[in-house]
């Protein structure tokens, strides 16, 4: 094989095969649905409960925000520092059902948690020391919305160039209904290949969360494996979605 044949398929499979004009064949998301009279939102009340406890266990002054999915490019509130961030003993993965926002209840999608074991690359995000409290609690009410919640905050352990920091993560809970348990890839790329809520598609989710960690020279491979299989299923629809 020639070099120049060796070099075009390094690039071609250095490519994203998902691309936005794959993932708008899935048309118009629908409108978003009312809240089911069964549906138990979390309260002001107790975010001020999970407020206090947090900030009690918190292990500095400062407060850092682990983000390995969506929080990486569509922040819940300003930040002041980011660092290119690895945490151990958990990994990034889709196992998390959602029936609203970019799923629906007759089809559900998915949306990515950390789950024990392995490791996870991401972002760790600072936040202002002024605003910082406030802040946090738009991230506590954009990631809990039902009760009980199926994944929890939990202070961990990070790992950066400038040393190691304590940043608040979700971390999946195995026993909650909504946990998905272990997926084949095939299956998890079917979901999000078909899965649309009022808030979008999960395909634009995979998307963009692949593209922001590939900006800080991060490849995920079980995630670009995804991309690929979910870009392979968009084409099969009809281009006027």
């Amino acid at each position: 094989m020639s070099e120049w044949r060796r070099l075009t398929r390094r690039l071609e499979a250095d490519a994203m095969a998902l691309t936005e004009d794959l993932i708008a064949r899935l048309g118009q998301c629908p409108p978003e649905p009312g809240w089911s009279p069964a549906d138990q939102r979390f309260e002001d009340e107790d975010y001020s409960r999970m407020m206090r406890s947090l900030l009690a266990e918190r292990p500095t002054d400062q407060i850092w925000l682990f983000a390995y999915g969506s929080l990486m490019w569509r922040p819940a509130c300003p930040d002041c520092e980011r660092r290119p961030a690895r945490l151990r003993g958990y990994h990034r993965r889709f196992c998390l059902w959602m029936r609203r926002y970019r799923g629906t209840p007759e089809r559900p999608g998915l949306m990515l948690a950390l789950d024990h074991g392995g490791e996870c690359r991401g972002l760790a995000l600072r936040l202002d020391a002024g605003d910082a409290e406030r802040h946090l609690e738009q991230v506590l009410r954009r990631e809990l919305v039902l009760k009980p919640p199926a994944y929890r905050p939990r202070w961990l352990r990070l790992q950066t160039a400038e040393g190691p920091i304590a940043a608040l993560g979700f971390v999946i809970d195995r026993k909650s209904p909504r946990y998905t348990g272990a997926l084949e890839d095939t299956k998890v790329a079917e979901v999000l290949a078909g899965a649309i809520g009022h808030a979008g598609t999960g395909a634009e989710y995979l998307l963009r969360t692949v593209k922001e960690l590939e900006q800080i020279g991060c490849r995920d491979q079980h995630l670009w494996r995804l991309q690929a299989l979910v870009a392979e299923r968009l084409a099969a629809l009809p281009a006027d979605g």
